[in-house]
C-alpha cells in the first residue's frame, strides 16, 4: 500500500477488464465477503453500478461521490478499496495533478474451483468461517459427479457437421470482452537464487522454476511465513524423478511444517483470532481446572520441554508429536493431555506404538477437548488397574496393592484438594513458557 492521500474532489474512472455473472455475485458474497468484509464487497457492486449502459466504463466521478452513494466516511472507504486491491479484484492507478486522477480496473473474482484450490484464499476462507461453515460453503459449490462408467459417448465433433469451405482469413481481435480475473500480488523477498544454488543441476531441469511455481512458492512463503531457508529445505523433498517440484507435494508439505510448528493450527492473518470453541469456560480455581487451562493454554512442544527440565526435546519425539497433529488431526490440547498421560504411567517413554494406538482411539471416539482427554485417560486406567488387580490377586493371593504413579488429574476427589507447592511449581514451570 502507498501512503497517498485522497481528498473528496480528486476524480475517478471506473474501467471493466471483464464480465460479471450472477454466478460471480455468488463468489463475491459467500467466499470473498468472509475475507475482505461486507464493506469492500459493497465497494466493488457500487463500481460496477457506476459503469455506463454497456457495462464497460464510468463517466468522471468524485470521490465525494463514492461517499454519498455509500453514507461512509473516505478513510473506510479506503480500506475497503485497499482490500479489493489485495485480493486481486481491482487494480489502481493515479495520474497527480491539482486534482488528483484515479483509474480502477475491475476483474472478475476467481471461479469457486480456482478460489478453493488457491494456496492463500483458501486457507483464510477455512479461518474465517470455521470448519463447520466452511464445510457448508464448499459443499454448496460441488458439482455433484456422474458415474458414466457404462455409457458411450456418442457426442459429434465439428467436421462431422460442418464442412471447410474457401474462406477470408481474420485476424483475432483482442478488444472484444472477455473474462478476466488478476492475480494477487505478494511482496516476498525469496531468494531463488541461493534456493536454485543449493541444488544440483543435474536434479532440477530448467523449467523446475517456472514463472507459475516460483508465484506458488512466494504465496505459500507469505501465508505460512516462511523463510528463504525454511522452503530450501521443503523444496528439494519436493522435486520428482523428471527435475520438477510436485505442487501438490510442496503445498501439503509447506502446511505440515507450518502446522507442526504451530501445534496443529492453520495458518491465520493478524485480524483473525485464536477459536475458543473447544476451551474451558473461567471461573474454576480448583486444581483441576488450573490443570485443564494449562493443556489448553501450552503447545505440545512446550509441554515436551519442559517434560525435558529445558532441554531440547529428540527429534524422534518430535516427529511422534507431529505425527498426531497432523496426520491423526487431534487438538492441541488433547495432544498434550495424552503426552502427559503416557510419560506417567509408561516411566517416562513416549513408545511409538503406545502413542499411535491411544491416538487411533481418541479419534475415532471424537475427543476434542482437554477435559475429555482427562476424564477418558481416567476413566479407561481405573478399568485396567482393576483388571489388573483381580489377575495379581489370583496369582499372589493377597489384598495388598502397589500404588501406581498415576497423573495429577485421577480420582476426581482430588478437584477439591489444595494444590501443593511442588504441583504448583511444575504448572508454573510450563506456564512460564507461554510468556
Amino acid at each position: 500500500m502507498k501512503n497517498i492521500s485522497v481528498l473528496p474532489a480528486d476524480t475517478y474512472t471506473v474501467i471493466n477488464k471483464t464480465v460479471i455473472t450472477d454466478k460471480d455475485q455468488k463468489v463475491l458474497t459467500m467466499l470473498y465477503q468472509p475475507i475482505i468484509g461486507y464493506t469492500a464487497t459493497s465497494l466493488y457492486a457500487t463500481f460496477l453500478d457506476d459503469l455506463d449502459k454497456q457495462e464497460v466504463m464510468s463517466d468522471d466521478l468524485t470521490h465525494h461521490h463514492l461517499m454519498a452513494t455509500m453514507q461512509l466516511k473516505l478513510e473506510d472507504i479506503l480500506i475497503a478499496r485497499e482490500k479489493l486491491e489485495a485480493v486481486g479484484l481491482i487494480k489502481t492507478y493515479l495520474k497527480k495533478d491539482n486534482i488528483n486522477q484515479y483509474v480502477y480496473l475491475l476483474f472478475s473474482p476467481l471461479s469457486a474451483h480456482e478460489f478453493f484450490n488457491h494456496p492463500i484464499l483458501n486457507i483464510v476462507l477455512y479461518n474465517n468461517l470455521g470448519k463447520k461453515e466452511y464445510e457448508k460453503v464448499l459443499n454448496y459449490f460441488k458439482v455433484p459427479r456422474i458415474n458414466l462408467k457404462d455409457f458411450e459417448d456418442i457426442t459429434s465433433s465439428f467436421d462431422d457437421v460442418f464442412s471447410s469451405v474457401r474462406g477470408t482469413i481474420m485476424e483475432m481481435n483482442e478488444d472484444i470482452t472477455k473474462r478476466d480475473s488478476n492475480n494477487i500480488l505478494i511482496h516476498k523477498g525469496i531468494d531463488f537464487s541461493l534456493i536454485i544454488s543449493s541444488i544440483p543441476e543435474d536434479q532440477i531441469q530448467d523449467k523446475c522454476f517456472s514463472d507459475e511455481v516460483r508465484e506458488l512458492i512466494n504465496n505459500l512463503s507469505f501465508i505460512y511465513g516462511l523463510s528463504t531457508l525454511d522452503m530450501q529445505g521443503i523444496i528439494r523433498n519436493c522435486i520428482n524423478e523428471k527435475g520438477l517440484i510436485d505442487k501438490t507435494l510442496l503445498r501439503k508439505s509447506c502446511r505440515d511444517y507450518y502446522q507442526f510448528e504451530n501445534a496443529g493450527n492453520l495458518p491465520t492473518l493478524i485480524y483473525n483470532r485464536q477459536p475458543e470453541y473447544l476451551k474451558k469456560p473461567k471461573g474454576d480455581n480448583s486444581k483441576w481446572a488450573q490443570m485443564v487451562y494449562t493443556f489448553e493454554n501450552i503447545t505440545p512442544y512446550q509441554l515436551l520441554k519442559a517434560k525435558y527440565k529445558g532441554a531440547e526435546p529428540t527429534d524422534r519425539d518430535k516427529r511422534l508429536i507431529e505425527n498426531l497433529l497432523v496426520e491423526q488431526k487431534l487438538p492441541t490440547g488433547v495432544v498434550n493431555v495424552l503426552i502427559s498421560y503416557v510419560l506417567k504411567v509408561n516411566d517416562e517413554k513416549l513408545t511409538k506404538s503406545f502413542v499411535e494406538t491411544l491416538a487411533g482411539q481418541w479419534k475415532r471416539l471424537n475427543i476434542e477437548t482437554v477435559e475429555e482427554a482427562m476424564r477418558y485417560t481416567e476413566k479407561e486406567h481405573k478399568k485396567l488397574y482393576k483388571i489388573k488387580n483381580e489377575k495379581e490377586d489370583k496369582k499372589e493371593k493377597t489384598s495388598s496393592k502397589k500404588e501406581e504413579n498415576l497423573p495429577a488429574w485421577f480420582h476426581k476427589e482430588q478437584e477439591l484438594q489444595e494444590t501443593t507447592s511442588e504441583e504448583v511449581e511444575e504448572m508454573n514451570s510450563i506456564l512460564n513458557e507461554l510468556v
